[in-house]
């Protein structure tokens, strides 16, 4: 059976959630061989194993953390010419989107992003998207080269299949080229406790009818309560209600969870491109006619400021 490669996303060895779900895809098409750049594969590469890899290819170097994406680029290149693998697997993140793109570039290989699912075909990987603002469900496949394809996060749900997964170190030669932008520094990102926004199972968004950053505790406390992550409407970022990291939609980021609430939020396309592929969807408004109302599985015509705090407190109780 032909081998897919999967780029590992990982921070100091601890496998994130997209990465175990791109290995539940590439067994559909393959055998997995995980992709794990920089420091931790000893913590890694168990978890590899676990749910699928029959190999693990590693290398560490200062260039993928001193430079920005392109030496990724080049040790992944130096991973598909070790293989020659039937298709190249990446999560859709921002920067797993650009090393995916550079790396289609450099191998002459076609591109699909953003695939909700994957299945093997006669003539190659089948991807599933979800196009034009989420009205359109699609099915492709790349003709040209080896498919690259990067998956949204919460697209498969994540299973365990043990494999060998041994460690192989992978020589890589980190070129000149790739060298052109240096990292200067790095603030961490201050932790809320709550999952991230493109990988939680739950999440809990406010739009304009929060009406301001005062009152956005309320979906905060709701989200709490479900172990969910906080998003946010163009038109509540826009008004200062919230930051632009928590923004979903067309211009900000595109969220599949297993259940999203919409607290206050009207339901244009362009907040509806960021979140239509959701599994279940529940809607809060008081407006009967919102737009919102049209795409979801459970609504609520009711004015949020006295909805939300009852389902807050009902969930707590349940819980406790």
């Amino acid at each position: 059976m032909a081998e897919v490669l999967v780029y590992v996303d990982h921070v100091d060895g601890a496998v994130r959630k997209p990465t175990l779900e791109l290995l539940t895809l590439a067994r559909r098409i393959g055998e997995p061989v995980a992709v794990h750049l920089g420091a931790g594969v000893d913590t890694a590469a168990p978890v590899l194993a676990e749910h699928g890899a029959v190999k693990v290819l590693a290398a560490d170097a200062p260039e993928f953390a001193d430079y920005l994406v392109a030496p990724k680029v080049d040790a992944l290149q130096a991973a598909y010419d070790a293989v020659s693998p039937a298709a190249v697997l990446v999560p859709s993140s921002a920067e797993g989107k650009e090393i995916a793109a550079r790396l289609a570039v450099r191998i002459g290989s076609g591109i699909i992003t953003d695939a909700v699912d994957l299945e093997a075909g006669d003539e190659g990987p089948v991807a599933t998207q979800s196009v034009f603002a989420a009205a359109f469900t699609t099915k492709s496949r790349v003709t040209k080269g080896t498919p690259v394809i990067t998956v949204k996060p919460n697209s498969a749900a994540v299973e365990a299949a043990p494999a060998a997964g041994a460690v192989e170190q992978l020589a890589v030669t980190v070129s000149e080229a790739s060298k052109g932008t240096r990292v200067v520094g790095r603030t961490p990102r201050e932790s809320t406790g709550r999952p991230e926004l493109t990988e939680a199972a739950i999440v809990v968004s406010g739009g304009r009818g929060v009406n301001g950053a005062e009152n956005f505790p309320l979906i905060e406390d709701l989200a709490d309560s479900l172990g969910a992550a906080v998003g946010a409407a163009r038109a509540a970022v826009g008004a200062g209600g919230y930051p632009h990291t928590n923004q979903v939609g067309q211009t900000g980021k595109s969220v599949s969870p297993q259940l999203y609430i919409a607290a206050g939020i009207s339901g244009a396309i362009q907040h509806r491109a960021g979140m239509q592929t959701s599994k279940t969807i529940v809607a809060i408004n008081k407006d009967a006619e919102a737009p919102i109302f049209e795409l979801v599985d459970y609504g609520v015509v009711g004015d949020l400021f006295q909805v939300v705090p009852q389902l807050t407190d009902e969930v707590k109780s349940r819980k406790g």
